[in-house]
């Protein structure tokens, strides 16, 4: 990628590889974020979104009383990972090179989204930095976890990473407390800077920054401790939430507090594990069916009656105070060693104030000596994985891909890393006491002097008479250096956590010693950036990396998974040559071809699918089978017809629903995640080394006036050949950088004749008459879920002459039975929406501008993530049919990988046609393959988008740059809605509705958008 510093990589790499290390910076730029399409919406709420007052007279001239703002609502999110705070686990390593590294929520995949301040933390993110260290981490870490009680404030506009690190860094210096009175004062005299009031109220919010404790001897002030030294029993962990505010709310539900049903241990333990694997939570009304996916049991019937009596295993969070809607988090876990030291530790505050006092003298009286003092056991900070949903990664070296060294490339971590060499270049050349360290030992931190008059910060692993080997922290290798480099590391340099940090690549692990493997992932990394998606929290994270720099997002853990594939079971299909016994399995809309050839590889795969068989027939299916971490490029198999395939993940819709294709026959659709099961390991590393054996083809020497294939010419090819196991083929050409083959296709009886080819019979100009408005689905046939509705899709070994029957049928009725139906078909309710003067929680998912914009009410969206993830599956496998289109009317259409509901405003010329998504309120063009008509299941619920218009400002024409602002503030976020007017309509599309906007995620002041837009205009008018 472009970018001024790309060239400077290249030293880095040959520092690496070569006995002539350089230094080199590094790049300090991002890839462009991973294109993800994650199922769940960006930028829910933390917990639940106040509710603005609403005061007597309605009609609101000025901002309401802020007092009567901070009620709380009563709606369910969970607040975009951005902006929550770092929690993280603890540990003091003093200077050992492998650091611990805490971990925080990141997403996923895609997917589908993994962020929740609920969800239970893994253990530390161990950081090594070189497999050439000796020195190895003691296992005796003090640990700590801290679990606030309440929801942590949503603002940290206020630079509030590096706020928190320096009040970790004062905490650290005064390790034996300081009162929060005092805390400025400190935090002036060591930053210059004044600290800003509204942090102080947020301690107690920050149980991974410091511990607060209230004096038993009383009085206002409070004592701060760094996090580590607060120890919480069980009971505290477990404690109830703060009690809501005063102020007047919204009428709730409280939970049942009948007695709970006593269930059985191994019930209990069962819903943990299953939890843990849902990140975000799990809604109560859905964990039955996921219980029964998992374990293959019933779920006791009584269980989500008495949810409380699960409250010991999981966090259970009531919606809107129901007790019958609840979401269910994992429980955070508890430090092994959380043991009280002393039984009387609640005693004594008099004297630990007045030591304080005393070592606070002492304290300043060294730092006022000598501000230069070298700490020998200084601690450096963790490191802290990104926030964003795809870090950017430059890959350091590998000897193994479950230990891939990796840095992240960013303001806070290259950026910052840079400016800190930067610094120490300029404190160790120009200053004339620093020399060279005398005494050395194992473990000491060191900045080193380099090559091209670099500095480095280092660790020692060895030492000899006058040399030293070192690993440098923040570059993850290693190098023997003279004596006469090394100085002392100044503690201002250890503020910065060390950067270099390993990874696990995902799907390689059976192979990672591999050294064909291993060659293959050091060519496509080394000295690269890639985006990262972080699959598993633990020692060392599992991730997948992307190459986003082109067009296309390319999965650099499948691509070389698929390089080190056994050539010598590939067809190779050479040309001019004729095969037999050839078998179509796929045959796409486009008119592509795939086909299994005979050859070693088929019948070693085949081999094995029936020893697979053989064994899950004889061993019972536990739930170690089952897939429970999907993502992309993943090979794994999947039950079709009576037989096991292999299947790789496209991609990831949410937790249920995924998208894969069929290895050996090419056929793409949608399953659910419960479908799907892992490769028993006997067989793992056998299996994914065969290539596919589905190779793509195409017709060749059609004539160029066919163009775009028509849907008959489509079902006649199928007819003709789908499945047909001893068709042959004569390859005229390979093209090898598409990886196609063109080839002329024979049935039994016209082989080998030329002239009674496919290729030949298909030009029947009757088949390429293009219907008007008529047209087939782009879902392709070849393989279909046991739950089809029909059973008529064609699977592989299937006849498919209940596919043909219906084809027929379809064809003959659609024009009249759509045009027909498409009249009469019933349309949902319309969207319940607060009435004038009261408030509603939504969402905004497209502004236009404050004259238009589209919401969405918060409490309904969970219902629309479960009718999207259905509608992937049903459209996945449904039957192919024509389909009359009509304007205004209701329908299904794909987009972008997603089936939506859809209005269909216009018909164009070039195959495409204008939809406005009903859920969504985006104006989308799409194939018009890509639309079917909508199922009346799918019809139940009201259509989700609502257009508004924003109250209490005027303007007759918005600017480009007044858009864009209104954009800014409240596109893709959850705001809080005061309903001034509801237009209503016959269409619920057409429904209007003029709301007050109010963003109520900073902790102290809520942002009424009206006022904010007010205020931009007339500042705005005063510079034209």
């Amino acid at each position: 990628m472009a970018c001024t510093e790309t060239a400077r990589i290249a030293q880095l790499v040959a520092r690496q590889r070569s006995s002539k290390r350089k230094t080199g910076r590094q790049v300090n730029c991002q890839m462009r974020v991973k294109k993800t399409m994650p199922f769940f919406l960006e930028g829910k709420p933390k917990a639940t979104l106040r509710q603005p007052g609403i005061s007597s007279d309605f009609s609101i001239s000025k901002k309401p009383n802020p007092t009567l703002l901070r009620d709380k609502g009563n709606s369910l999110g969970v607040k975009s990972d951005a902006e929550m705070p770092p929690y993280t686990l603890h540990t003091t390593i003093g200077n050992e090179v492998f650091k611990d590294v805490p971990v925080q929520r990141h997403v996923t995949m895609s997917t589908n989204n993994r962020f929740s301040p609920k969800a239970s933390l893994p253990p530390p993110f161990q950081m090594h930095l070189s497999r050439t260290c000796a020195k190895e981490m003691s296992d005796n870490l003090n640990q700590t976890v801290e679990k606030p009680n309440v929801t942590p404030p949503a603002s940290y506009t206020y630079k509030m990473d590096e706020v928190q690190n320096r009040i970790k860094e004062i905490l650290n210096k005064h390790n034996n407390g300081i009162w929060i009175s005092k805390l400025p004062h400190f935090y002036k005299e060591l930053y210059k800077e004044e600290l800003n009031q509204g942090i102080l109220q947020q301690f107690e919010h920050w149980p991974h920054i410091c511990t607060v404790e209230k004096p038993c001897s009383g009085g206002q002030d409070l004592l701060l401790y760094p996090a580590k030294r607060k120890q919480l029993l069980r009971s505290e962990l477990d404690g109830e939430k703060v009690p809501p505010s005063p102020l007047p709310a919204p009428k709730q539900i409280p939970p049942l507090k009948g007695c709970p049903v006593v269930m059985p241990g191994d019930f209990k333990e069962k819903v943990s594990e299953l939890l843990a694997k849902y990140s975000s939570g799990l809604w109560a009304s859905a964990l039955p069916k996921a219980f029964e996916d998992m374990y293959k049991v019933k779920f006791p019937e009584d269980a989500l009656k008495n949810l409380a009596s699960l409250s010991d295993v999981c966090t259970i969070d009531y919606i809107s105070g129901n007790p019958q809607k609840a979401i269910l988090y994992a429980k955070l876990p508890l430090p092994t060693d959380k043991i009280l030291k002393d039984a009387g530790q609640a005693h004594g505050d008099y004297d630990i104030k007045s030591m304080i006092e005393q070592e606070y003298l002492q304290i300043e009286e060294n730092i006022a000596k000598s501000a230069d003092t070298f700490v020998e056991n200084t601690t450096v900070p963790p490191l802290i994985i990104p926030t964003e949903a795809s870090p950017s990664v430059l890959v350091v070296e590998l000897s193994n891909t479950n230990e891939v060294v990796i840095r992240y490339v960013g303001k806070d971590y290259s950026a910052a890393q840079e400016l800190m060499e930067d610094e120490m270049k300029e404190y160790y050349s120009k200053n004339p006491k620093v020399t060279p360290v005398q005494t050395v030992h194992v473990g000491q931190l060191l900045a080193v002097n380099a090559e091209e008059d670099a500095w480095l910060r280092a660790q020692i692993i060895s030492t000899e008479e006058n040399k030293i080997k070192v690993c440098y922290v923040d570059y993850g290798f290693s190098e023997n250096i003279e004596k006469s480099k090394a100085y002392k590391l100044n503690p201002k340099f250890c503020s910065l956590s060390f950067q270099a940090t390993k990874c696990k690549l995902a799907g390689l692990e059976v192979l990672s010693d591999d050294p064909d493997l291993v060659k293959v992932v050091e060519s496509l990394t080394c000295g690269k950036i890639f985006a990262v998606e972080i699959l598993e929290k633990a020692d060392i994270p599992l991730v997948v990396l992307y190459d986003t720099s082109g067009e296309d997002d390319v999965n650099i853990n499948a691509t070389c998974l698929k390089a080190i594939c056994d050539k010598s079971l590939e067809a190779h299909l050479q040309i001019d040559a004729m095969y037999t016994n050839v078998r179509v399995t796929n045959i796409c809309s486009d008119g592509t071809l795939y086909c299994q050839v005979p050859c070693k590889g088929l019948n070693k795969l085949n081999d094995l699918l029936h020893k697979i068989e053989d064994y899950f027939h004889c061993k019972h299916m536990t739930s170690e089978y089952f897939v429970s971490l999907p993502f992309c490029g993943k090979v794994c198999l999947f039950h079709c017809k009576g037989k096991w395939l292999r299947v790789e993940i496209t991609n990831v819709h949410s937790s249920r629903a995924l998208d894969v294709q069929f290895l050996d026959s090419g056929t793409v659709t949608s399953v659910k995640v419960s479908e799907l099961r892992e490769i028993p390991p006997r067989f793992l590393q056998e299996i994914i080394v065969i290539p596919p054996q589905a190779i793509k083809c195409c017709l060749a020497d059609l004539p160029q006036s066919i163009g775009m294939w028509t849907p008959d010419a489509v079902l006649w090819l199928r007819d003709s050949v789908l499945n047909c196991s001893d068709c042959s083929i004569k390859v005229t050409k390979v093209d090898e950088t598409r990886g196609i083959a063109h080839v002329y296709l024979f049935t039994p009886k016209n082989f080998p004749d030329p002239h009674r080819s496919i290729n030949r019979q298909i030009t029947n100009a009757d088949l390429w008459k293009h219907q008007k408005d008529v047209f087939l689905s782009a879902v392709s046939s070849g393989a279909s879920s046991p739950h089809s509705r029909s059973g008529g899709t064609p699977v592989p070994g299937s006849t498919g002459e209940n596919f043909r029957k219906s084809l027929a049928d379809a064809i003959k009725k659609s024009l009249v039975e759509h045009s027909s139906s498409s009249s009469t078909e019933e349309l949902p309710p319309p969207v319940h929406l607060s009435k004038p003067g009261e408030h509603m929680d939504v969402y905004v998912p497209v502004a236009c501008h404050p004259g238009y914009f589209v919401i969405q009410p918060w409490q309904e969206i969970h219902k629309l993530e479960v009718l999207m993830e259905e509608m992937i599956l049903y459209y996945s496998v449904s039957e192919e049919r024509h389909v009359a289109v009509e304007k205004d009317q209701v329908y299904a259409a794909k987009v972008e990988n997603k089936w939506h509901r859809v209005l269909l405003k216009g018909i164009l010329t070039n195959g495409l046609v204008s939809v406005y998504e009903l859920d969504y309120g985006k104006h989308e063009l799409v194939n018009i393959r890509k639309v079917q008509p909508l199922a009346d299941v799918f019809r139940k619920l009201p259509f989700q988008a609502v257009t508004a218009q924003l109250a209490g400002v005027k303007c007759n024409q918005w600017s480009e740059e007044a858009s864009m602002v209104f954009r800014n503030h409240v596109e893709k976020k959850p705001l809080v809605a005061l309903v001034q007017t509801v237009i209503e309509n016959a269409n619920p599309w057409d429904r209007k509705v003029v709301v007050y906007l109010v963003d109520t995620s900073l902790p102290d002041t809520d942002i009424w958008i009206h006022d904010f837009m007010s205020e931009y205009l007339v500042e705005l008018s005063k510079v034209n």
